[in-house]
């Protein structure tokens, strides 16, 4: 797999046309059935079941609530010192995550194996499965909330301008809401300001909706808990037709790509004065333990092997995604991009999706709890075949 390249669908190629150059058959639907996944009322039940089972392991817990009133969970297991925070779905229409982590959680609340045992000795897991289900439940990227809550939630906003990731429509649904992962700022005390808006996509969010307000909360609560949060996971989905290009992993569509903080030039040069505590290499060591994990865990020639990094040029900048903020203020932070959103495939390949997710989640949860993580070495992430084109200008993470 070292050395391949993993180029995206050539825009003169519609997905699925197994007629382009290097491209294998993809079929994605306009309108696919996503009934198998789990939703926002089966997740309850579930996170439910799972605390039960667990005979105290795993605590779950309503920490807030979404724009449409509903429930936002966290799920906590383990003891140890290691703080990962993993959250899903912030983007509605991107699935497997939750999937992933209730598997996870399944396991490390019954399990009794050596490598259980080491994890909740040594990391604390907190989960947020579903970190959208307004968005989910509509099954598209974006949360529901109308500019004029906005300013009703901010009084101070009245009359000015809207967030620039603030949009009337999305993903063809006929109401308003955010990209939630545009919504966060480094500081973590920020209270909105007029003159900040609409703000620039390079630049820090607003806390303008209550998931993302909520999702800060708890990153700041395991602050005050544990004095730092050593890793932040953000789940994500991505392109659906997308493939290696020579190397062991040649024409196979890629499983996930992962990334670090995409915080511009020199590794983030400009934020360090004011946010030292940025890590950038610490950030590449815990994506390389997930990168390694699937690729040891499945054999270079298992499709689900096809690991890779995900588009990240040298000057590309999202000060307002939970990831940079998170890693402004010291956590290691790893993206990951599994192939396709559920309005690509519906429920079709669910299970070999949540398994590589579950896979490079467990890798790096086990790495955190052996301390291997910290003995990586950072560059060797660039050994993995990058992502140097998604056939658009800004991929959408």
């Amino acid at each position: 797999m070292l050395g391949a390249l993993i180029v995206a669908t050539p825009a003169s190629a519609a997905p699925g046309d197994a007629t382009a150059p290097g491209q294998g058959t993809c079929k994605t639907s306009d309108d696919p059935q996503f009934s198998g996944w789990t939703s926002y009322e089966q997740l309850g039940s579930e996170l439910e079941n799972i605390e039960n089972n667990s005979k105290g392991r795993v605590q779950v817990d309503v920490v807030g609530q979404s724009e449409l009133g509903r429930d936002l969970y966290t799920a906590r297991v383990g003891t140890g010192e290691r703080v990962l925070l993993v959250q899903s779905a912030i983007h509605g229409n991107e699935r497997t995550g939750t999937e992933a982590l209730l598997g996870i959680l399944k396991k490390l609340g019954s399990s009794n194996d050596p490598v259980t045992q080491r994890v909740l000795e040594n990391v604390t897991l907190v989960a947020m499965p579903m970190a959208n289900p307004d968005g989910g439940e509509l099954n598209r990227r974006m949360n529901v909330i109308s500019w004029d809550e906005v300013e009703r939630r901010h009084p101070q906003l009245e009359g000015s301008n809207r967030a620039w990731y603030h949009q009337l429509t999305g993903d063809g649904i006929d109401l308003p809401g955010f990209d939630l992962n545009r919504d966060f700022n480094a500081d973590l005390d920020y209270v909105p300001q007029p003159g900040d808006l609409p703000g620039d996509p390079k630049d820090a969010g607003f806390y303008l909706s209550p998931e993302s307000q909520t999702i800060r909360d708890v990153y700041v609560s395991l602050q005050d808990e544990f004095g730092n949060v050593d890793a932040v996971v953000d789940l994500h989905h991505m392109g659906p037709c997308d493939q290696q290009t020579g190397g062991e992993q040649d024409g196979r569509h890629i499983s996930v790509a992962l990334d670090y903080p995409p915080l511009g030039i020199n590794d983030g040069a400009a934020y360090k004065e004011d946010w030292p505590l940025l890590d950038q290499d610490k950030s590449r060591r815990y994506a390389l333990a997930v990168a390694d994990g699937v690729k040891d865990s499945y054999g270079t020639q298992s499709p689900l092997a096809a690991a890779g990094r995900y588009f990240h040029p040298d000057e590309r900048e999202y000060a307002g995604q939970g990831r940079s903020a998170f890693a402004l203020n010291g956590s290691a932070t790893v993206l990951f991009e599994v192939r396709g959103q559920s309005d690509d495939f519906g429920q079709k390949m669910k299970g070999m999706l949540v398994q590589s997710v579950q896979t490079g989640l467990e890798s790096l949860i086990d790495s955190m709890a052996t301390g291997e993580v910290d003995a990586l070495d950072g560059d060797a992430f660039f050994d993995y075949p990058d992502y140097p084109d998604y056939g658009w200008d800004t991929p959408q993470d």
